[in-house]
């Protein structure tokens, strides 16, 4: 798939490397410097990926990905130095569909935007899991035609499991559909966002009968409940 990516590196050389590798993956690029240019970037010219990086001059890349995600759900590939359990954290809150930490290899990055990139591009229509809905194409989640509210992350959990009901994902399993964390810092985010998503989604999230915990192994969703 050839993409119109906008990255965002204020190191000329990183942002040079990196654009090379794109384009001959046959990716248009372009190069925004800071966090101002970026947005004014995304809102010009619609890409298909952003890959920002989160030490930008002026407004940093963290405050870039909570204004994107206010009015759209273009993918996000965030690039850091940081490796702290609440930078991360607050990367997944923000929205972000990636994170690679520097120091990375270009290979690894390609490999990276190629997932996200067939992970994005089909428009699917709605999922529904017995009484609950995932919209991807309008971002929506429904329980008995109740609009629910999510976060990004609580969002893309159930989109990944609504589509595979009554399969049992691990949390590494999760990991690598959503986020690309490190394992044992996003392990705790995956535990954090199912036990709010069971406050909005269950009828008693003290007994879930929807989004299940398989002892040892993760976590199903279930339509078999609806129907009991």
């Amino acid at each position: 798939m050839c993409a119109n990516i906008v990255l965002a590196e204020d190191d000329p050389k990183q942002a040079e490397l990196v654009r090379r590798y794109l384009e001959h993956e046959q990716h248009t690029v372009t190069i925004a410097p800071t966090g101002e240019a970026a947005l004014a970037e995304v809102r010009a010219a619609e890409p298909d990926l952003l890959i920002l990086d989160v030490m930008l001059p002026g407004m940093n890349g963290l405050t870039v990905c909570r204004t994107i995600r206010a009015s759209s759900n273009l993918p996000i590939l965030m690039l850091t130095a940081r490796s702290t359990e609440d930078d991360l954290l607050q990367g997944l809150d923000l929205g972000a569909d990636d994170y690679v930490t520097k120091p990375y290899s270009p290979r690894e990055l390609m490999a990276r935007v190629r997932t996200l990139l067939r992970r994005t591009s089909a428009a699917d229509g709605p999922i529904r899991v017995g009484s609950l809905t995932v919209d991807k194409d309008k971002h929506e989640v429904t329980v008995n035609g109740t609009p629910v509210e999510t976060t990004p992350g609580e969002f893309r959990i159930l989109e990944v499991m609504a589509a595979r009901p009554d399969q049992v994902f691990t949390r590494a399993q999760l990991l690598e559909h959503l986020h690309g964390f490190d394992r044992y810092i996003t392990q705790r985010a995956i535990d954090v966002h199912v036990m709010n998503l069971r406050k909005k989604i269950e009828p008693n999230p003290r007994k879930p009968a929807k989004l299940l915990t398989v002892y040892g192994v993760g976590y199903k969703l279930t339509a078999k409940s609806d129907a009991s």
